[in-house]
């Protein structure tokens, strides 16, 4: 018997497709934790989840159970320690979607670079002349620095797809071994505020964990360089001041900002939002936000369910459990 807890495609036809005929599938569809019955989880031998909590409380009834894998990468919402007391193993799901978030970084990092959103949002009101309403500054692609903050499946992505537009590309990652480098093709920096004093652009690529939630705060965009161009298509927790980014906004000190992901989502009401959805003058063009869907293509959408399902029919068949996370 597999679990799935919920996820954002319907009933989990796909999955059993992969798992086979003999094996049942309990469809919980819910991402709230609290509704999920004890009875039914104590008869699972793995679990498949998308964007609900699996905390103490669920673990505790997960007597059977094999493995639990998350259909994405991230899993702030897993108690890794209750599992590992549990002795239930984890995995995630590594490899679909890194396509989709680095082409969606690099376009966003384009249309900021060039002014794009700006420029569209300025021309509906010009009235006379036309050409002479170019933005300033606007520099060449190859007299601007990228620094790109963790320098992984993502990261190294988007450092491919930057390369051919003749960007300076830094990278900061200490997970990565000496000589990555020079086998991808960017200049490593040693401390991350190396990379923030001298990117014009900073695209994040990094997990939330206690070393990077919070890393751009107050305090943490303050070191960023003036006119900085800020993306984050990672997690929302790395930038979840949303006082602290108006500031920077309204003040200059942050040129224009992307965003893919929010540490509340759907967020909750904020004036720096309220300006976004208002287009408010001062804003409109430098705020981007999409929905959290930098992952998704329709090609994206059957990896990652294909690429989850089979981690757990190689669980339930070989006994062996791919992508695990044992930290």
């Amino acid at each position: 018997m597999v679990g799935v807890t919920d996820h954002m495609f319907g009933k989990p036809d796909l999955e059993a497709k992969v798992l086979g005929d003999d094996v049942e599938i309990d469809f919980f569809g819910s991402t709230d934790e609290g509704s999920f019955e004890p009875n039914r989880l104590a008869r699972l031998d793995a679990l498949l989840v998308w964007g609900a909590r699996v905390g103490a409380r669920s673990i505790a009834h997960l007597t059977r159970c094999r493995g639990v894998v998350r259909y994405g990468v991230g899993y702030e919402k897993i108690d890794l320690p209750a599992l590992a007391a549990a002795g239930i193993p984890f995995a995630n799901n590594p490899d679909y979607g890194t396509e989709e978030v680095a082409d969606h970084a690099v376009a966003m990092i384009l249309s900021l670079h060039r002014r794009l959103w700006e420029h569209d949002a300025r021309s509906r009101g010009y009235t006379s002349g036309w050409q002479v309403h170019s933005l300033k500054p606007l520099a060449r692609s190859n007299r601007a620095t990228v620094g790109v903050v963790g320098v992984g499946r993502i990261g190294t992505a988007v450092i491919n797809r930057l390369k051919p537009f003749g960007f300076r590309v830094l990278g900061y990652d200490p997970g990565q071994p000496p000589g990555h480098e020079k086998a991808i093709g960017y200049e490593r920096v040693e401390r991350l505020d190396d990379l923030f004093a001298h990117a014009d652009i900073v695209t994040l690529h990094c997990p939330a964990n206690a070393q990077t939630c919070g890393m751009l705060d107050a305090a943490g965009l303050s070191r960023l360089k003036q006119g900085t161009i800020l993306v984050n298509t990672a997690r929302g927790e790395l930038l979840d001041d949303l006082d602290a980014l108006e500031a920077a906004l309204r003040s200059g000190h942050l040129a224009a900002v992307a965003i893919d992901t929010l540490a509340k989502e759907p967020p909750d009401d904020h004036p720096l939002l309220a300006a976004w959805r208002d287009r408010s003058s001062w804003l409109e063009g430098r705020l981007v936000i999409t929905p959290h869907n930098a992952f998704y293509s329709d090609h994206a959408a059957i990896e990652m369910r294909q690429n989850a399902a089979q981690t757990v029919n190689i669980l339930l068949r070989e006994g062996r459990l791919r992508n695990q996370i044992t930290d």
